[in-house]
């Protein structure tokens, strides 16, 4: 049994749509995929991956990312009730959207969002992240109320044990994970790429492997005795800092 992680794969692009599908349908039913968010904001697309990929793999796992929960081409209240719409769909497909333990393993899903742990957000990038237009909070909540009401929902999963524990997130644990080859303009974003109170409950679940997306740039690094790891498929045209393929994190 092999586990395999992969994030942002945007399937509303035909090409990466046709990658998703053309996924062999023998080579990974032992196999189970993490799959660490930014499917689709289209609910129709959502369902096909979950479909195809339940087809493929023995299990398959899921956190939403931020562009699954907006909501501006769907007809639906807020991204909070987007986000149990998400998880009733799930559940219906067979997809996991809560820990898993598999004999030695156990798999946890954290979610997440930002909360401007990496930095404060600028003028100019209220300009150009869509989140701000394309999701909607129930009482006008602010991105660290969402952020604190995410990873709530994680408590309950922290004191799990067994010999192997992987968690996979859909936003960035710590921005030490971005590589100093980033320029400086793209530093705009990093305020909007996770949250610090993600690392802190890996810490406390005792993760040895963590698989996070978001940034599509494709990272693995051992920090402080855990292995990270980004294999975000990204959009079409980013070939340079994207693999382009599965990835296997462990294996048993």
């Amino acid at each position: 049994m092999r586990v395999f992680a992969l994030s942002d794969i945007h399937i509303d692009y035909r090409e990466n749509r046709n990658w998703l599908l053309s996924l062999s349908k023998e080579d990974y039913r032992d196999d189970i995929l993490l799959l660490a968010g930014d499917v689709s904001d289209m609910t129709h697309f959502l369902e096909l991956a979950f479909r195809s990929l339940m087809k493929r793999f023995r299990e398959v796992m899921f956190v939403p990312g931020n562009h699954d929960l907006w909501i501006y081409r769907n007809n639906v209240q807020n991204s909070l009730v987007h986000f149990n719409r998400i998880k009733a769909l799930a559940h219906e497909n067979g997809v996991q959207m809560g820990p898993k333990s598999i004999g030695p393993i156990s798999l946890i899903p954290l979610y997440g969002w930002y909360d401007y742990s990496f930095g404060a957000p600028s003028e100019a990038l209220s300009y150009i992240w869509r989140d701000f237009s394309a999701c909607a909070w129930p009482h006008n909540f602010s991105d660290p109320e969402i952020t604190r009401l995410f990873v709530a929902m994680n408590e309950d999963h922290l004191s799990m044990r067994n010999d192997h524990i992987i968690s996979f997130s859909h936003f960035m644990p710590r921005i030490d994970l971005m590589p100093p080859i980033i320029p400086q303009e793209k530093r705009i974003l990093y305020p909007v790429l996770g949250t610090a109170l993600l690392e802190e409950q890996i810490r406390r679940l005792g993760s040895k492997i963590h698989v996070y997306g978001h940034t599509h740039v494709n990272m693995t690094a051992h920090k402080d005795g855990v292995l990270y790891v980004n294999n975000a498929f990204g959009y079409p045209d980013e070939t340079r800092i994207a693999r382009k393929e599965l990835v296997c994190v462990f294996e048993a």
